[in-house]
């Protein structure tokens, strides 16, 4: 069994266990594939920092068909892709924000467990603030109406 190496100038094949070489973008010097990395024969990054970070990324990313797990979970084709995009960006060194930036940009706010706290979901986040808010003000003026009735102990003298 061969192995096949992915970079930029091909594919390198090989008789080493299974490895994907990505190369990492031009790097200081401007030489193409200053540093590379690659993965090991169970498909996990060499690097364990890069490992646990491509771990919690997936852990954070919802799947967008099975829609109650994350990417890390699910087995269906979509979040396959979506966790190869995750490893792509980590090897070629883009920070979580850019990784998280890219697949809200194309999937939108709903692809994240925890969406952040901006304008455009405040009304998310607030609205059962509010709820509880408006709902305890109705409580308190209902009660504060009743407390001024007067009382109906007596009943009334109607027709005998």
């Amino acid at each position: 069994m061969s192995a096949i190496a992915v970079c930029r100038r091909g594919i390198v094949r090989g008789s080493a266990a299974l490895m994907i070489a990505v190369a990492v973008g031009v790097g200081a010097l401007g030489m193409p594939g200053a540093a590379v990395r690659a993965l090991d024969a169970y498909g996990q990054i060499e690097d364990p920092a890069l490992q646990a970070r491509f771990e919690h990324i997936t852990s954070q990313l919802r799947c967008l068909v099975c829609q109650n797990e994350s990417i890390a979970d699910s087995n269906v084709e979509l979040a396959s892709d979506l966790r190869r995009q995750v490893r792509e960006m980590l090897l070629a060194g883009k920070s979580d924000d850019a990784i998280y930036a890219f697949m809200t940009d194309r999937y939108g706010e709903f692809v994240r467990f925890n969406p952040p706290l901006e304008p455009k979901t405040l009304l998310i986040w607030g609205a059962p603030f509010v709820m509880l808010i408006v709902g305890a003000g109705i409580i308190y003026r209902v009660a504060r109406q009743r407390s001024r009735l007067p009382l109906d102990d007596e009943p009334s003298a109607g027709p005998t």
